[in-house]
Parts: structure tokens; sequence; C-alpha cells
């Protein structure tokens, strides 16, 4: 069973999280996710991110570090999300083609959405390092 490699991002900008919602029709639909993509040959999991960003937002981000990994198999593919760190430097809101919308949230606001199963475990993770 090959794992799709992907690349999501916690991306941070004046203590806010950027989330975006998936489209109608697309798997998942309308459930919640942290931006990013399919890992392409030859480019590393940081590329990737940057890439994707950039290509469905019109992002330009600064990666960080890698928070964690998280394997999980839907029935339409099984998947290895590795959720970095990242920032930008810009407030603007990204523009809209891959997602129904776009939200720049609190953290402490991120369990008011439905997020996919892949990406639970990675929210509350993250929202766990602010309790240490």
């Amino acid at each position: 069973m090959i794992k799709k490699q992907i690349a999501a991002g916690i991306i941070t900008h004046a203590g806010k999280v950027l989330i975006g919602q998936r489209k109608k029709g697309k798997d998942l639909e309308f459930f919640w996710e942290l931006p990013g993509g399919k890992l392409e040959k030859n480019e590393t999991l940081e590329e990737c991110l940057k890439r994707e960003l950039m290509e469905e937002m019109g992002l330009d981000i600064e990666v960080g570090s890698l928070f964690m990994q998280k394997a999980y198999d839907y029935d339409f593919g099984h998947f290895v999300i590795n959720a970095f760190f990242a920032e930008t430097k810009s407030f603007d809101i990204p523009k809209i083609c891959e997602h129904e919308q776009v939200l720049w949230v609190y953290p402490q606001e991120l369990l008011n959405y439905e997020f996919s199963p892949a990406d639970v475990p990675i929210i509350k993770a993250y929202l766990s390092s602010f309790e240490a």
C-alpha cells in the first residue's frame, strides 16, 4: 500500500492560524483542513508546502520546522500528513481557488470547525502544545 505524502502548514500570522474548507464535490467536501497538498517528484516536503500555498492561495510562506507526521487511511487513499510550522508576512485574505472558503482564526477557535479526520490529531496536538 503506497502512502501519498502530504505537506500541510500550521500557517500563522499575528496570533492566528490559516484554515481552509474543502470544496463541494471533492473528497471530504466541506471539512476544514490545514492548507497544503501532495508531494511531487523531486521536491522536498518544504518545497511542496511553499509551492502549494503559492499556487492555491497566492501566499508566500516561510516554512519552519516539522511539527508532526500522521498516517491516515481513507477509503479513497492512504496518506502521511507532514505538518510544518509556517509563517506568512502578509495578513491578506488568500485567494480562494481550491477551497470553499479560507479563514484566519485564533488557535482556541480551531475546535469550532469540523476538520478532516487526518487533521484532527494534528489540531489536537497543536492545541495541547499551548498547555505545556
